[in-house]
């Protein structure tokens, strides 16, 4: 427990082209090692190659792949007093929700075979936006994995 109090929550700030905070998020997912520029590089490429094979706004396409991948029941493990771990379902809020919904994401795109990250990236996001992808299958692993054991709900 804090000694000093509670941290207050900071907004998170938006990015410099589409001045949207959801990408900012992406964008603070996708840097490794401080390079902030080339996250940015990768993802607006990936917004740019979106927009060619869609057609459409790539922010809603976006906006839609991380709503489709958003789950709202997870498991966390707990241990009995026999010492046994459990997976008990647990609901997760909507910022929980999101964070790991951009995860894994970012995941799926990285496990995918081809040329580069921002390639990979777009064709995840379209992949997740129609309903498909390695993104969506983890979502509904999490799923299944929950209501196998929706029985052990009342541990949590």
């Amino acid at each position: 427990m804090s000694r000093r109090g509670t941290a207050e929550k900071r907004t998170a700030k938006s990015d410099p082209i589409f001045r949207n905070r959801l990408v900012n998020m992406v964008v603070n997912r996708i840097m490794k090692d401080g390079k902030k520029s080339l996250a940015y590089q990768i993802l607006y490429r990936a917004v740019k190659k979106i927009q060619q094979k869609t057609e459409t706004n790539p922010l809603l396409v976006l906006r839609q792949a991380i709503r489709r991948v958003t789950p709202n029941i997870g498991v966390k493990t707990r241990r009995n007093k026999k010492g046994s771990t459990r997976r008990v379902p647990i609901e997760i809020g909507s910022k929980q929700g999101r964070a790991l919904a951009i995860r894994w994401l970012l995941e799926a795109s990285q496990k995918r075979p081809g040329r580069n990250m921002a390639f990979k990236l777009s064709s995840e996001l379209v992949d997740a936006a129609k309903g498909s992808g390695g993104a969506i299958r983890k979502k509904e692993a999490t799923h299944r994995m929950a209501e196998a054991n929706r029985a052990l709900a009342h541990f949590r």
